[in-house]
């Protein structure tokens, strides 16, 4: 137990000011005087040992009846560890431009609000505790051992704005299971390593504009299977490594509106992520692949500039999408829309038939059946070199009877084709006196109408030469030609 008459002069200030809160400013008013980055040298006039500050926070001072004690400590240098592993803590901490030598541990506690800022410290555990307030470290510089939350659970906010945490080799935020209450804002944060954030629930948002972040092994932001009303990683976000969302649950919206991914494999895996919104207009084009497999989405958006070389897409899912293209007089939208989901590796027939169905449910029957088209000229490169040749014959021919039109020009041209040739040529009666006179033209419709008859097949024949293996030709690119045609009306009317 501490003994007043054992504490120095700034130690006796706090001591004095804890039962009424007051605050307690040991700072010089000079600008480089007061900056914690050299508070080293900072001597007696401006230490407290951290062994006070732990005693007065378990209440070795007690406030008054109608007093609310807390401490509220600023310009001073704090020496040996606050260890307040496990503790009961009823009481705010409030540390403003300090400088901490050891790393500061609240692991298992149960506490109140706690504000460090705009100090400097060499790392912060906070693992298991459990605040009934906010967890502010807006504007400090943590060296070192980074910031450990796991499994930490905060009533309130989580602020990291403009922080910046260094912790070569290690995750700077330790955070897997962090259950917050509020929002985690980390507007202008600057790290060396990664985030760790794995099934983190984060009802009020998570806020990283502006951040700057380092890598762990090559991952940047970790959130696999979190879950949270929002994720913005905005206005310059910059990634160096991976950010991993696989299995994320967001109600509302993902944005990377500005951001800046670098990682060089995989710069964004959403695999299995869900949510109402997902804007991926970045700021500039991504190092590495963009993973979007069994993700979903109401709402997605994202620039045509800043498509990554590398798409997976199979299982991707949205409700109504929004493509901004670079160039704004290129009208063409499915078009621009076929080469985002060709922006895929391998060919998976589902990016086109969702592309299609999005298409169909606002009522664009007309650009659906383009996707699909399109969807059947890239699964013919998949086939063998017959399957190839037949699928140019149903492209050329019927367009795979998306395009059931080009049945009806070329049953024209054959028509035409048919008429010129057996004009020329002389039929032999299949039963002489009987039957209608010949007609090259009713000649080469009967042929190419694979049921019933208009007579003239069934009267005439060629009995060899160039007419005789034209009329073969013509019955069996009847059949097939019709065939298409009746398949494509039905599609029509089955709005498909």
């Amino acid at each position: 137990m501490l003994a007043y008459d054992e504490l120095t002069p700034p130690e006796r200030e706090l001591w004095d000011a804890f039962p009424a809160g007051r605050w307690v400013d040991l700072r010089t008013g000079t600008a480089e005087a007061d900056d914690p980055a050299g508070g080293d040298r900072w001597g007696p006039e401006r230490t407290v040992r951290a062994e006070v500050i732990a005693a007065l926070l378990l209440g070795a001072n007690a406030a008054p009846a109608g007093a609310v004690a807390s401490l509220r400590l600023a310009g001073a240098r704090i020496t040996g560890r606050l260890d307040l592993a496990g503790a009961e803590i009823s009481h705010t901490l409030w540390l403003k431009w300090c400088r901490l030598e050891e790393r500061a541990s609240f692991y298992g506690a149960s506490t109140r609000t706690i504000r460090i800022v705009d100090s400097r410290l060499p790392g912060l555990n906070g693992g298991l505790a459990r605040i009934e307030g906010y967890l502010d470290l807006a504007r400090s510089t943590v060296d070192g051992s980074g910031l450990s939350l796991v499994n930490t659970h905060v009533a309130g906010e989580l602020s990291l704005n403009r922080a910046t945490i260094r912790s070569p080799g290690r995750w700077s935020v330790f955070a897997g299971g962090l259950v917050m209450g509020g929002a985690l804002f980390a507007k202008g944060l600057r790290t060396d390593g990664g985030l760790r954030l794995l099934g983190a629930q984060l009802p009020g948002g998570f806020y990283l504009a502006d951040a700057r972040l380092g890598d762990t092994d090559g991952l940047t932001l970790l959130m696999d299977n979190a879950t949270g009303s929002t994720v913005r990683c905005t206005d310059g976000f910059t990634a160096r490594g991976t950010v991993r969302l696989r299995g994320a649950q967001i109600a509302d919206l993902v944005s990377f509106e500005g951001a800046r991914l670098r990682g060089a494999k995989k710069a964004l895996v959403c695999i299995g992520m869900r949510c109402e919104d997902l804007d991926l207009a970045f700021g500039e084009r991504p190092s590495g692949a963009l993973d979007l497999r069994s993700a979903q989405a109401t709402w997605y958006q994202d620039t045509e500039d800043t498509w990554p070389e590398v798409l997976e897409l199979e299982g991707f899912s949205y409700g109504s999408a929004r493509f901004e293209s670079v160039d704004s007089s290129f009208r063409d939208d499915v078009a621009r829309r076929l080469r985002w989901v060709r922006h895929s590796p391998r060919y998976h027939p589902q990016p086109y038939e969702q592309l299609a169905s999005c298409y169909r449910r606002l009522g664009h029957d007309d650009e659906a059946r383009r996707v699909l088209l399109a969807k059947q000229r890239h699964r013919r490169r998949t086939l063998h070199p017959a399957g190839r040749a037949w699928g140019r014959l149903l492209d050329g021919t019927v367009g795979y009877g998306y395009r059931p039109w080009l049945a009806g020009i070329w049953l024209i041209a054959l028509t035409l084709l048919g008429a010129l040739v057996f004009r020329t040529a002389s039929p032999v009666p299949n039963k002489p006196g009987e039957g209608p006179p010949f007609n090259a033209f009713v000649y080469t419709l009967d042929l190419l109408i694979p049921i019933g008859g208009l007579g003239q097949r069934g009267a005439w024949h060629f009995p060899s030469g160039v007419p005789q293996a034209l009329s073969y030709l013509l019955v069996a690119l009847g059949w097939m030609l019709t065939t298409a045609v009746v398949a494509g009306v039905t599609r029509m009317l089955n709005r498909n």
